[in-house]
């Protein structure tokens, strides 16, 4: 039988997973290999150095660097206030005295008497990574974090914006063709991860985050919607640090376009369970998909071991991704050998495609994703 190598993207209800949390520099990891974890329980934290503040002193006294030392009335690991005075003048005439002061709540880091400047370091601040998923520690990096091990269901997007956050799903649509919009979002949905089927609009993303709900995940969203929720256009970028109070999850691309009836269905089988999700996309090398995972009470050995593509086949579930299908799913029909020409002028593998209403076309193996379950 033919078969083909071809991105995907995983929807499966039942699957283990495995995801690293690691600190941006050396710390203290607090729990231990093989302890049970919640997905706010905090499992590793240091602290990152403060900014530095640079006071050019001896501009301000009038002095040369080599005499710094003399008007400096603190030493270098001394703590300081805001508004402190750190250096001074000591006229014979106490009404000409000039003073520095500090700009800052921190330290003395360094007095340099070749440049004549002193650098103020703010206070630390704290970094604190928490587990994410619910689910057992399965390796312990010492000083730098531990692996998390989970088993449950797992649905990979097309594209989403903001961080990581947990909360209890809850569709608020009752098919994958039904659009979020303002009118259906509950009142209150605190803590909640919102689930509809077809395009999400920006009034219906601010109705979810004004009633306090921490995601929302839908079929498709407008590339206006999208610009006017983050401010701006975005470019080719890792996505996942904007500030926008909740997490958004795409599952099958831009504009009008409904959920995939397989991913409909998985996030309807985990409807008032709790979830982690995270909107950080990256579209360039290392690809980074948004997600979300449903932590299952099934036992670890009766699911597959996630992440791993082997390829495409006859009758495989597919995404294409580039128009003029765009959007659309479907089944491998049939992976064609010879090379065909498309109207670019390239001469491509291409693959036949039958989508879910019987249409057949052949696109571009390149212009497809694959559907893993």
């Amino acid at each position: 039988m033919a078969h083909a190598y071809t991105p995907g993207l995983r929807v499966t209800a039942l699957t283990t997973l495995r995801r690293t949390r690691r600190l941006p520099l050396k710390g203290e990891v607090l729990v231990a290999a093989g302890d049970q974890v919640r997905r706010d329980q905090i499992v590793a934290r240091t602290d990152l150095p403060g900014d530095i503040v640079t006071l050019n002193i001896v501009n301000r006294l009038g002095i040369s660097a080599e005499e710094i030392a003399q008007y400096m009335l603190k030493a270098e690991g001394d703590e300081v206030r805001l508004g402190e005075v750190i250096a001074e003048t000591r006229p014979l005439i106490k009404w000409f005295k000039t003073q520095i002061t500090s700009e800052i709540d921190g330290t003395i880091e360094n007095v340099s008497s070749v440049t004549g400047q002193v650098m103020l370091r703010k206070p630390p601040a704290p970094v604190e990574v928490p587990a994410y998923i619910d689910g057992v520690v399965v390796e312990v990096m010492p000083e730098e974090g531990v692996v998390v091990e989970t088993v449950g269901a797992f649905i990979q997007g097309i594209f989403g914006v903001g961080g990581e956050q947990w909360g209890t799903l809850q569709m608020i649509t009752d098919s994958p063709e039904q659009g979020i919009t303002p009118e259906i979002i509950p009142d209150q949905c605190s803590g909640k991860i919102l689930v509809g089927g077809g395009r999400m609009t920006h009034r219906a993303i601010e109705a979810a985050r004004q009633a306090g709900a921490v995601g929302l995940i839908a079929g498709g969203i407008a590339d206006g919607d999208l610009r006017q929720l983050l401010g701006y256009d975005l470019g080719v970028a890792i996505t996942g640090t904007e500030d926008i109070g909740l997490s958004v999850i795409v599952t099958e691309g831009f504009g009008e376009i409904s959920m995939a009836r397989k991913t409909f269905a998985t996030l309807s089988e985990c409807d008032g369970k709790d979830a982690s999700i995270s909107g950080a996309t990256q579209i360039r090398a290392g690809v980074q998909r948004p997600e979300i995972i449903v932590p299952s009470t099934e036992p670890a050995a009766t699911a597959a071991a996630g992440g791993h593509i082997s390829g495409m086949d006859e009758g495989d579930p597919l995404r294409v991704i580039r128009a003029p299908y765009f959007g659309r799913i479907g089944r491998v029909v049939e992976l064609i050998s010879e090379l065909r020409q498309v109207e670019s002028g390239a001469t491509v593998r291409v693959l036949e495609v039958e989508f879910e209403d019987g249409e057949r076309a052949v696109v571009p193996r390149a212009n497809v994703e694959l559907i893993e379950s």
